[in-house]
């Protein structure tokens, strides 16, 4: 994907209905030119209600004669939303908003990097500094799950989430800037709460974060068939 300014130009896309979703990374497609095909997955989460087969999905191509798959399942048509699937977006997105200044509460940071090494093994999305001294760690998760209005993170059991929440809190105790960032790939939430119906430990590790000083911001995106930008703060209930 290319970036614009404060977009993520969307590759081009060919339109089909899933036929289904299986071993998490894999989607039988059927496209509108007749053919079926096996798409690339790039999302390892459940996809709760976003993966309903008979639903209109758009899939980019790619020749590239490494690639087993040559299509890669990009978005999905919802009721109320088109949704972004691929869960490489929301950290090209977030990086790049930060880059362009487009983040109100970090333009003041002199550096941002992605994928750092954070103490011992872990690794955290981005790390922001200012001077010599200052230093804001931030972990973006990708949100794709919504029910009448409201956002819910995660959409499985993910032990892997909750380990960067406790890595997070030890850091904002230590003194440090944390964020913990949801970017919801979709454009009909109003709403953000941790889904405690589905991993009640990372609902309990996220308030403990909070409580520590880790800020949490949630966003949403404006979404086309070309192009996936930023789009406005969404409040949250924890």
């Amino acid at each position: 994907m290319k970036t614009h300014q404060s977009s993520l130009l969307l590759p081009k896309l060919s339109s089909g209905v899933l036929i289904k979703r299986y071993k998490r990374f894999l989607a039988d497609i059927l496209l509108d030119t007749g053919v079926i095909v096996t798409a690339h997955c790039p999302n390892s989460g459940s996809m709760t209600a976003c993966c309903e087969p008979g639903r209109r999905v758009y899939v980019s191509c790619h020749n590239d004669p490494r690639r087993k798959l040559k299509y890669t399942w990009e978005l999905i048509e919802m009721p109320s939303s088109l949704v972004g699937i691929n869960t490489l977006v929301p950290n090209r997105l977030v990086f790049q908003s930060l880059k362009a200044g487009i983040l109100p509460e970090f333009k003041s940071y002199d550096s941002v990097k992605q994928e750092v090494k954070v103490g011992g093994h872990s690794r955290l999305d981005i790390v922001m500094t200012r001077g010599q001294d200052e230093t804001c760690y931030m972990e973006i998760k990708n949100c794709t799950l919504v029910v009448d209005g409201i956002a819910c993170f995660p959409d499985a059991v993910t032990e892997r989430g909750r380990k960067h929440l406790l890595l997070l809190r030890e850091l904002a105790s230590a003194g440090h800037r944390c964020v913990m960032f949801f970017l919801i790939q979709r454009m009909d939430a109003k709403i953000f709460k941790p889904a405690d119906h589905i991993d009640p430990a990372y609902g309990r590790e996220l308030r403990s974060a909070d409580a520590a000083g880790v800020e949490i911001l949630v966003y949403d995106v404006t979404l086309d068939l070309e192009k996936i930008r930023l789009g406005k703060a969404l409040p949250y209930c924890l």
